[in-house]
């Protein structure tokens, strides 16, 4: 689990197309960008990605992204599961309590947020490239590693 129920949702986006697996709570990353309004282009692509490699943060992930063989099984629609290749909801401005946060990292409140490893957060900014804020922390992290965090994309 990498969401808890505790979150406001302001602004949720449902441009972009995601091209890999992974759990919900973490940072989506451009890969490629469509035109116009976009709305349904296979062109806009979304990941997890790490800063390192020059992307730039475009939301937080409120969905668990699976690759099943839905010929035997189907979607768990109770965990809001989407396979590789469906849209996905990214969460643009708003608060979520979310696990993905760096290892190691002990974010205090007030710091600013950025994209870290495999669209987890750090409180650092790591990238090679200047990476924006994706937010602000707003508690430390609990016993099980969970911390507030504010999403300001």
């Amino acid at each position: 689990m990498a969401l808890k129920g505790d979150r406001h949702e302001f602004q949720v986006d449902l441009h972009f197309f995601c091209t890999s697996a992974g759990n919900r709570g973490g940072i989506m990353s451009a890969v490629t960008g469509g035109s116009g309004a976009s709305m349904d282009q296979s062109v806009a692509l979304v990941a997890y990605a790490a800063a390192s490699s020059g992307s730039l943060p475009i939301g937080l992930c409120l969905q668990d992204v699976v690759s099943i063989d839905q010929t035997r099984q189907h979607i768990n629609f109770h965990r809001d599961e989407v396979q590789v290749g469906s849209k996905v909801a990214l969460l643009r401005k708003g608060y979520v309590v979310t696990d993905q946060v760096v290892s190691g990292q002990s974010p205090t409140v007030g710091q600013q947020a950025y994209l870290g490893p495999a669209g987890q957060v750090t409180p650092t900014n790591t990238g090679a490239i200047a990476s924006p804020p994706v937010g602000q922390f707003l508690s430390s992290k609990d016993a099980d590693g969970y911390v507030t965090l504010s999403v300001n994309l």
